[in-house]
């Protein structure tokens, strides 16, 4: 049987993304036409129809969405993964109170789809670790998440 397709962010998707979370973010290249995959953590959904995440004011998705707008973001939540399809584009060119030169990208939602393989489901999530000063990450972390709840 087909999974459903939403247009908005089901419940335990909008839940998940209310703190930081390891997705990946593909986007079009703006030099090649080809995918572009970049891992990132700082995602946050300021309600069912839209995600933030911020992103160094140099990557190359800046240029990518500035280009060709369409996004897919994947998350790992819920027992399954999923892809948030949508168009970006860039919110803020640099967020304010938060001592990188970070952008805010916002992506608007047309479609979420459950793209788990079939007769499967996560059994835990992914974990990572930063590898840098842990006290450091910690107030970076929050000074991004902060700064992209007043977005």
């Amino acid at each position: 049987m087909a999974n459903k397709v939403e247009t908005s962010l089901i419940e335990p998707l909008y839940q998940a993304l209310q703190k930081e979370r390891f997705v990946t973010v593909a986007t079009v290249d703006h030099e090649t036409g080809g995918p572009n995959v970049t891992s990132i953590s700082w995602v946050y959904a300021p309600d069912t129809e839209r995600v933030y995440f911020a992103i160094d004011l140099r990557s190359r998705i800046v240029e990518n969405i500035k280009k060709h707008p369409s996004t897919v973001i994947n998350v790992i939540a819920n027992e399954s993964t999923y892809s948030i399809i949508g168009n970006a584009h860039l919110k803020i060119e640099k967020l304010d109170e938060v001592p990188l030169k970070l952008a805010l990208i916002e992506v608007n939602i047309s479609e979420v789809r459950d793209v788990m393989f079939y007769g499967s489901k996560i059994s835990v999530d992914p974990q990572y670790e930063k590898t840098y000063d842990e006290r450091a990450a910690a107030k970076l972390d929050q000074q991004v998440l902060s700064a992209m709840k007043k977005a």
